[in-house]
């Protein structure tokens, strides 16, 4: 029983993963006053990119270069489209997650003659795991903890990265001042458009990481729409924790745990349509349960 929970401890981390890194990437455009709901595409893109390029090149480094440029070339085309040219924001990122859908199957067909995946294809390059110096050495908590994929500490890490970029540098201030009155913020000389391309630009970087782990670290290939909704739950995460970095990926490891459990619930007499949703059940549930409690409190505030 002992050895069951730790192994599903252990998988509750490697499936949150992706989830921390999108729901880090929706914080920062969440405190622009920005809604990122593009997270989606910019992950998938950065997962074909690293893939190919790291397996065209044999350069762990190109790959992951790939892969950030291609996330942030979305952030760019979608930020010009909705800043620069007026175009409403939701629909350009809608557009952009159904347009790469389809768009990430037609290239990895060019590239590799392939409409399912990559495996077999082409040789993508892989980021490896860490066994943790003495933590892998201590009962129980050294199974847990050691021996992720190295982008699962990135991802730890950059939840205090991001929370220090935020609330204690300019940058962060300039970002939040925008998100909370951007006309206030342009009389005293910022510029909301500028800060509008930093933050999707950050956001792209954050959420390129989540697509490269997928497609370079929890498998290595890329696989037809392999992010399966991830980015939308990494958003519900985000709008759980109200744009909190910490909570954000508290939500996120809730989400994490749903999907674990989903793949457990895989060795049982469930049918597999009931297993495939679950997980997004969950997100319904929490997003719900969530949305009520605030309806409370927002009562028991006007109550005199």
């Amino acid at each position: 029983m002992l050895d069951i929970i730790v192994k599903f401890l252990f998988s509750v981390i490697r499936v949150s993963t992706p989830l921390i890194f999108g729901a880090l990437a929706a914080c920062i455009t969440k405190k622009a006053g920005l809604m990122n709901l593009a997270i989606e595409s910019m992950m998938l893109a950065s997962a074909l990119a690293g893939v190919l390029v790291s397996g065209a090149t044999q350069s762990l480094l190109l790959g992951m270069l790939a892969g950030f440029a291609a996330a942030i070339a979305i952030t760019m085309i979608i930020s010009y489209a909705a800043f620069v040219m007026k175009c409403d924001l939701y629909l350009t990122s809608i557009a952009m997650n159904t347009a790469l859908v389809g768009g990430t199957v037609f290239v990895m067909f060019l590239a590799t003659g392939q409409k399912a995946n990559t495996a077999g294809s082409i040789a993508s390059l892989s980021i490896s795991s860490w066994n943790i110096p003495l933590i892998k050495e201590i009962p129980i908590l050294g199974d847990i903890l050691s021996g992720h994929n190295i982008l699962t500490y990135v991802a730890f890490a950059m939840i205090f990265l991001v929370w220090f970029m935020l609330y204690k540098t300019k940058i962060g201030l300039r970002i939040r001042s925008v998100g909370e009155n951007p006309n206030a913020a342009e009389s005293v000389g910022i510029s909301p458009r500028r800060i509008y391309f930093l933050s999707f630009g950050l956001s792209g970087f954050i959420a390129a990481l989540g697509g490269m782990y997928m497609s370079m670290g929890y498998l290595s290939w890329f696989a037809r729409d392999m992010m399966a909704g991830r980015g939308f739950i990494s958003m519900s995460a985000m709008n759980i924790a109200s744009g909190e970095p910490v909570s954000a990926a508290l939500a996120a490891l809730m989400f994490g745990s749903a999907d674990a459990l989903s793949n457990y619930m895989q060795m049982g007499k469930f049918p597999s349509e009931l297993i495939s949703m679950f997980p997004y059940v969950c997100t319904i549930v929490l997003l719900v349960l969530m949305s009520a409690v605030r309806t409370v409190k927002a009562a028991k505030q006007k109550q005199p």
